[in-house]
């Protein structure tokens, strides 16, 4: 299959907001109101193919050496295609770009972050600021993801 990776549109929002809430919902990850999608727009990259949207990530920058890989889904009909690889290679390639030395992530699927060249990294040395949104998590104050870290050399 044929996907393009681009940055999302105004368009999108309504379709991130449910591939994304699709996951929340099976407590795989934090759900997005759509008012945040939308404040949030120009970080989100986009998986598209004949045109519509079946995948997304975003890099939000967190501090001026630190950013955030977060709400990477990928359909259900769409996983195992390599889109999030390619997104997450995206989001590198803008942090590398933007200068951002260090990058991470809060996961609960490990292996396929160490495949994307992410190690694991004790949560408490990331900066209070990730913690920004946890508040809102049902897990909250007990994260049981995985914090790992990408970094430049």
């Amino acid at each position: 299959m044929t996907y393009k990776i681009e940055k999302a549109n105004i368009e999108d929002a309504l379709t991130i907001q449910k591939i994304v809430n699709s996951f929340a919902e099976a407590g795989e990850m934090l759900a997005r109101p759509l008012s945040e999608i939308y404040e949030n727009l120009r970080d989100f990259y986009v998986a598209r193919h004949d045109g519509r949207v079946v995948a997304c990530a975003a890099l939000h920058i967190a501090w001026s050496d630190m950013a955030e890989v977060k709400s990477l889904a990928v359909s259900e009909e769409h996983q195992r295609e390599g889109l999030g690889e390619a997104l997450v290679e995206a989001c590198l390639k803008e942090a590398e770009d933007l200068g951002i030395q260090n990058i991470f992530v809060l996961t609960y699927v490990k292996s396929f972050f160490e495949k994307c060249g992410f190690h694991e990294e004790d949560k408490d040395v990331l900066p209070h600021k990730i913690w920004g949104e946890c508040y809102r998590c049902p897990k909250f104050p007990n994260c049981d993801e995985i914090a790992m870290v990408y970094r430049f050399k």
